[in-house]
């Protein structure tokens, strides 16, 4: 053991014990905070660094349970418990039925069926043949005493707690009723488990308290000059303390917001400056909202039960908005008023209303299309759920910008405009292309994909220009350019990212030093 370099690590809160006690004393945070004045987290940091230097030995711990009084059991203090008032209420006032008793006592009926249900039970009380609770005429329950001796030493004890160990048995079996360890149920009481931890100071510390008293070192060294110091002179009369200077400094971790947070929204920002306006809808939809207003046929593939999660409970909705309903369904069979000749099936009314999670982040813009001015430029950022094999480039739980640009004068340049902002402005991709795609809802239809400097070429989304099957029904007749872009495709490059699942890390300093390049 080198007592030097011991020494030169000591800490006063370390130097006060050494120098206090002996090798006999058996020590205790409580202990250390009434002879030394420590607070019971100085008291532990003390234990923590004598036993990591093995200048100390745990000897013991002893458990302890504690009944600390809440703010609910202060009510029942003041007020009396709910098996007193509720006697009271039926001797002062005679039979009454348990919304009667409510009313009067104002509060809620659970409350009162819980407290009849007890001492009926009991034969306190009982329900005469026009459905009131009455009172019977026997003494309450000896509980109801113990509960009210419970309360006043609790609300008598300096800070509000009973000792498990200081209470009779029968005291023991009525606060079982009365307290909790956690939760949100109100009880008057909460359950503290904790535990008293002895030790003693080892062999080892002879040495180094011989040590400390060679060099004159007492604990009471000053380790920082506070103003009022400098403004008595206090400092003069004292002695510093010792200090490494080639300890680093304790790190300062400023507070930021997450940087995919923060991503999305720069994205809000860079949209609201263009003009458009923000929509937002449920994470839970309707068959129809989420495919048959999109003029996604019912038969469609991705339909299939593997693409989406359906609800358990509600299976569906009770009913879907008219007269969209109509519309969509005679667009489907017919092609109604758009021109065309639909997708010439039976419209199924049973499956439109289930219900699944939104799996696209298009069924926003369905919504909107039905609200929507003319001309009008509006976005949103879905969260979206789709059974998915997870990569780096999918997620079965993902974000996607999604927008629609209504007027006359709109077209498939309009939109090519937009998806070339979102791919080189917003994702920072340096090479962009446009492939032709298939949507049931649009024509034409595009594909934009960008290059990542480690993925490759990937999708970043779809867009085209909705189809009259899809506006029409929704009362629009002008043309409407539409997009959904995978923003967590676009945060990989503006991340400078490899992996989507890295947005969604645990690792915080990885989180820490990520930084966008917006």
């Amino acid at each position: 053991m080198d007592v030097k370099t011991i020494i030169k690590n000591l800490h006063p809160l370390e130097i006060k014990v050494l120098l206090k006690y002996g090798l006999g004393d058996e020590l205790t945070s409580q202990k250390l905070q009434s002879e030394l004045g420590y607070k019971e987290g100085h008291a532990n940091q003390a234990f923590s660094w004598l036993a990591g230097k093995k200048l100390l030995a745990e000897t013991s711990r002893t458990p302890h349970m504690y009944f600390e009084l809440t703010d609910f059991g202060r009510a029942v203090a003041k007020n009396g418990t709910m098996e007193e008032r509720l006697v009271k209420f039926l001797k002062e006032n005679g039979a009454k039925t348990l919304p009667e008793i409510a009313t009067g006592l104002g509060i809620e009926s659970k409350d009162v069926g819980s407290a009849f249900g007890s001492l009926s039970k009991e034969g306190v009380l009982s329900m005469n043949a026009e459905k009131k609770a009455e009172y019977t005429g026997k003494e309450l329950p000896s509980r109801i005493a113990v509960t009210k001796t419970l309360l006043e030493k609790a609300i008598a004890a300096e800070d509000n707690k009973l000792e498990a160990s200081n209470l009779s048995k029968e005291e023991i079996e009525v606060m079982g009723t009365l307290t909790k360890k956690r939760g949100i149920t109100e009880t008057p009481f909460k359950t503290i488990e904790r535990e008293t931890v002895a030790y003693k100071l080892t062999q080892d510390v002879k040495a180094v308290v011989d040590a400390l008293k060679t060099a004159g070192i007492t604990g009471n060294e000053l380790g920082e000059v506070t103003p009022s110091m400098l403004t008595s002179g206090e400092w003069k009369k004292g002695t510093f303390r010792g200090y490494n200077i080639s300890i680093p400094p304790a790190r300062i971790v400023p507070g930021r917001t997450n940087p995919y947070v923060q991503f999305l929204e720069s994205v809000k920002d860079k949209l609201c400056s263009l003009g458009f306006q923000e929509f937002d809808g449920p994470l839970v939809e309707t068959e129809f909202w989420n495919g048959d207003a999109l003029f996604m046929p019912q038969f469609h593939s991705a339909r299939d039960i593997h693409d989406v999660y359906r609800l358990k409970n509600p299976t569906h909705a009770k009913s879907i908005e008219e007269p969209y309903l109509s519309n969509v369904a005679n667009a489907h069979m017919n092609g109604g008023n758009s021109g065309s000749r639909g997708w010439n099936y039976q419209f199924d009314h049973e499956f439109t209303r289930r219900l699944i999670m939104r799996s696209q982040g298009t069924v926003l813009s369905a919504h909107q299309l039905a609200k929507a001015e003319i001309p009008g430029k509006y976005f949103g950022i879905a969260r979206c759920f789709r059974y998915d094999k997870v990569d780096a480039t999918h997620l079965s739980d993902f974000y996607q910008t999604e927008g629609i640009v209504l007027g006359e004068d709109v077209n498939l340049r309009t939109l090519l405009g937009f998806l070339k902002m979102f791919a080189t402005e917003i994702a920072g991709a340096e090479e962009v292309k446009y492939v032709p795609g298939y949507f049931p809802f649009t024509e034409p239809s595009v594909e934009v994909h960008i290059k990542h400097p480690k993925l490759g070429w990937f999708e970043l989304g779809g867009s085209g220009i909705f189809r009259p099957e899809v506006t029409k029904a929704m009362g629009v007749d002008v043309p409407v350019a539409a997009w959904g872009i995978g923003i967590d495709r676009m945060a990989l490059m503006a991340l400078g990212l490899n992996d989507l699942r890295e947005l969604f890390s645990e690792d915080i300093e990885n989180v820490r030093l990520r930084k966008a390049k917006f």
